[in-house]
């Protein structure tokens, strides 16, 4: 079960802002909201999508901070009453739009917190993700450092050895005597080197990053979308409850991500694909040995691109104080998309 992720953790007091209350746009806002994004995302060359719990909750599997997610119910002693095992849960409509429009050319790269393995079900390739919290269906060899899609959850989190010999000669690799380990981070672990890097380097490429279902509050996870910030490029956040970059960011929209996905996907007038077993990674993987490592190549040509745009570019730096917790925060501010700046005196 979804919860038993969150169980099989280290414990750990600072879990964040727990149970903010959410907001929601009216339709009206809401429509025209889509309609802003929808032409950021024409206008835009290199998407990156930021991924939290959020996106997830449709396919029944509870966030952490919401109103009644798991670690704000923890707090009064209770358990979500939605719970989903992770080997049922499906995609959701935002993974399958995600998907589609990766295969599309229209995202570039999404970055994601979860660890449900619903991107890899809905058969996002793996240029495409990077997986900053690690997968419940992912094995990692302690030695060579590969990463193999599982068929089945792991039992255990916190990357502990499972006893498995790496697969790699299977796969035409080189003899490995390493042992499977599982890729699911617990506090103290550090992000994985190559999934970081990948998503450091795209959200400085990035001309446009869209924050789905995360209050962003985990770092460095929650502060990547900054980094498009900080080279120039416009941010969006649409999430339920407020989010400590709020203010920073050209579009909030306050809705159920599901939804305004849908809105924007018939504005770009592109067909939401359905979930499709074929394509899925973990049903694959009961037949053969799928490999999940990042390539290197990708990693040196995405540097490559980097330097070209961004390195010896001067960021520009103002104070901006935090609406949730009232830090002030020395980060890179942007300027502001008129039609904000309309939307908030209409708000008024």
């Amino acid at each position: 079960m979804s919860c038993n992720y969150a169980d099989g953790l280290s414990p750990y007091d600072d879990k964040g802002i727990l149970g903010v209350p959410e907001k929601f746009d009216s339709a009206e806002k809401l429509r025209e909201k889509s309609q802003i994004l929808a032409d950021l995302i024409k206008d835009s060359k290199h998407i990156v999508i930021h991924t939290g719990a959020g996106i997830s909750t449709s396919a029944g599997i509870p966030d952490f901070r919401g109103p009644n997610g798991v670690w704000t119910l923890e707090r009064e002693g209770k358990r979500p009453n939605i719970n989903v095992s992770f080997s049922d849960a499906k995609p959701t409509k935002t993974h399958m739009i995600l998907k589609k429009l990766v295969e599309s050319n229209i995202i570039q790269y999404v970055i994601s917190q979860n660890i449900d393995g619903l991107h890899l079900k809905s058969g996002l390739s793996r240029k495409y993700l990077a997986e900053l919290h690690g997968n419940m269906f992912v094995d990692e060899c302690n030695l060579c450092k590969r990463q193999y899609v599982r068929n089945t959850p792991v039992e255990t989190v916190g990357k502990k050895c499972s006893g498995v010999p790496c697969g790699a000669v299977h796969i035409g690799g080189r003899s490995c005597r390493g042992r499977l380990y599982d890729a699911v981070l617990d506090w103290e672990h550090s992000l994985p080197e190559n999934d970081l890097l990948a998503a450091e380097l795209h959200s400085s490429i990035a001309d446009l990053s869209i924050c789905l279902g995360t209050t962003l509050q985990i770092v460095p996870s929650g502060n990547l979308p900054l980094e498009t910030v900080k080279y120039g490029g416009k941010l969006v956040i649409c999430n339920l409850q407020p989010t400590k970059h709020d203010n920073k960011a050209d579009l909030v929209i306050n809705y159920y991500v599901d939804e305004v996905l849908e809105s924007v996907m018939k504005i770009l007038n592109i067909a939401i694909p359905t979930y499709n077993e074929q394509d899925n990674f973990i049903k694959l993987a009961e037949h053969s040995i799928i490999d999940w490592t990042i390539n290197r190549k990708d990693i040196i040509a995405l540097e490559k691109i980097y330097k070209a745009k961004c390195k010896g570019v001067k960021k520009k730096r103002i104070l901006i104080k935090n609406k949730i917790d009232g830090i002030l925060e020395d980060k890179v501010k942007i300027i502001k998309l008129e039609i904000k700046d309309e939307i908030k005196s209409e708000i008024k």
